[in-house]
């Protein structure tokens, strides 16, 4: 009798940071990549500490939400793990990658680690300097869309638009996705940086 060997893939932990505000499909192909190359993947979901503002209109538990239900057999296997980050203030340097990384090494304490993000200048300074404990894999744009584009959309009430863009297992929210979006529209307060 055969048995089938389970490849072990290249990493033992990935990570993937974002705010998520919405999970579109650009977000989804980061996670999936992540996920296709490590063991286990964290989403260290940031601002996690606000709501209902322009920016950050939907709460962590809405953003988690979205993200397992769209990754729902990963997510309760245990091989997708998602957690809050709030923010720190310092703005994208190195300070900030520390504490990324801190918090990571608190949930994912042991072997190697990728971080996984679309190529944005700002990310590129976060792991500077004599920190290298964690590889870095930017994963080229192939879906053209923001979740800020993705807010225009859902405050227009474009459906459409905004199922063009993100996947079907998550549809089901745009109206109470909406009701946040239109609640937040005009409060630019925010501590994110």
């Amino acid at each position: 009798m055969k048995r089938k060997l389970r490849k072990a893939k290249i990493y033992d932990s990935g990570l993937v940071v974002g705010r998520f505000q919405v999970f579109h499909k650009g977000h989804e192909e980061i996670v999936a990549t992540a996920l296709s190359l490590c063991e286990k993947t964290l989403i260290l979901i940031g601002s996690s500490q606000e709501s209902l503002t322009e920016k950050n209109p939907l709460s962590y538990e809405e953003r988690k939400g979205m993200i397992s239900s769209v990754f729902k057999e990963e997510f309760e296997s245990g091989s997708l793990l998602i957690e809050p980050l709030p923010d720190l203030g310092v703005g994208n340097v190195p300070a900030w990658g520390r504490y990324v990384l801190d918090r990571a090494r608190e949930i994912l304490p042991e072997g190697s680690m990728l971080l996984v993000s679309g190529k944005e200048e700002r990310r590129v300074n976060w792991f500077d300097g004599e920190d290298r404990r964690i590889a870095e894999l930017y994963v080229p744009k192939t879906v053209a869309i923001s979740a800020t584009e993705v807010r225009a959309m859902i405050l227009k009430g474009d459906e459409a638009g905004w199922r063009a863009f993100t996947d079907p297992r998550i549809w089901d929210r745009f109206q109470s996705i909406r009701r946040a979006v239109e609640a937040s529209a005009g409060n630019s307060g925010t501590a994110s940086v």
